[in-house]
């Protein structure tokens, strides 16, 4: 996927002004309009600047894409940071006329999720004026958070245009419960701590959708959570008791004889806590000892003389 530089595509620099963006997309948006464009590329380029236009004429989208830093030259392989949007808060307004489908697969990898395209309530400031706009931001916690619920301090970033009509970020900090059992993907609700009303209206809703730091030994899919365990040789042949991590603390796991590389041993409910938990699946993984003693290499040919073992017989070789 190629890397779209916004500002080089309106020809503007990266600090001007809405006003300028304003103007460039209304001088280009004329030049390359397919119906009137004698361009050979007029449409092309029409949708090109369309886009471009959608993320930098909006304060919010600017500032997050802006995030990503100015070293990005256009047409290089990227691929956003899977953080790069984190703790930024988006209001629900969604977009102005533009018809999002048509836009580039860099513009979905940044913006394509349904929570940057549309309001939550379904609510805009063109059809509700009293209360305040819900807002939305993604965070990320730790699975182990999800086992035992938590209070996380938050700070989430938002856009607004300064006196020179030049996005300036502003923080605020929230204290924030993660409830136990929480996924990924699901959202969690902080009432009232959305958009400002106008007059007597409330404030929105905020809206954080959840989504999980990288273990770095368990996976997570959906409400069950896999574990890839090493298991020495004998362990997996014989069968043994070993114990096994899990996010709610360790437990004795019984490895049937016989047992293979690979092989699933499913821990009942001990995945994602809810009314109806999730399972945590052991995937045993037989780990060799090395033969780097004269020891160990002895214990590799007694092993070799003691079995009549082709691990390649059901290739027909």
């Amino acid at each position: 996927m190629e890397f779209k530089d916004y500002y080089e595509i309106m020809g503007v620099k990266r600090d001007a002004t809405q006003d300028e963006i304003k103007r460039a997309y209304r001088k280009l948006a004329r030049k390359y309009h397919p119906d009137v464009s004698k361009e050979a590329d007029a449409e092309a380029r029409f949708k090109e600047v369309g886009e471009a236009y959608e993320v930098l004429k909006d304060p919010e989208k600017r500032a997050a894409y802006d995030q990503l830093g100015a070293n990005w030259k256009a047409g290089q392989d990227f691929r956003p940071p899977p953080d790069w949007d984190q703790g930024f808060e988006f209001h629900g307004g969604g977009f102005t006329g533009a018809d999002a489908e048509q836009f580039s697969d860099f513009f979905e990898s940044l913006f394509g999720r349904a929570g940057y395209t549309r309001g939550y309530g379904g609510r805009s400031q063109r059809e509700f004026h009293m209360r305040g706009e819900d807002t939305h931001a993604r965070v990320i916690i730790d699975l182990e958070d999800a086992y035992r619920g938590a209070t996380r301090t938050l700070t989430l970033k938002h856009s607004e245009l300064g006196p020179d009509g030049r996005p300036q970020i502003k923080e605020r900090t929230l204290n924030v419960r993660i409830p136990k059992g929480v996924r990924q993907g699901q959202h969690i609700r902080l009432a009232g701590q959305g958009g400002a009303g106008i007059g007597k209206g409330g404030a929105g809703d905020l809206y954080l959708e959840v989504e999980f730091r990288d273990h770095p030994i368990y996976k997570v899919e959906g409400k069950d959570v896999f574990l890839d365990l090493p298991v020495a040789p004998w362990e997996a042949a014989l069968g043994a008791t070993v114990k096994v991590p899990t996010p709610s603390g360790t437990v004795d796991l019984k490895i049937p004889p016989n047992s293979s590389s690979g092989r699933k041993l499913r821990l009942k409910g001990r995945g994602i806590p809810a009314k109806q938990p999730g399972d945590l699946y052991v995937v045993l993984q037989i780990a060799l000892p090395k033969a780097d003693t004269d020891a160990a290499k002895q214990a590799y040919d007694d092993f070799k003389r003691g079995l009549d073992f082709n691990p390649r017989a059901g290739l027909g070789v």
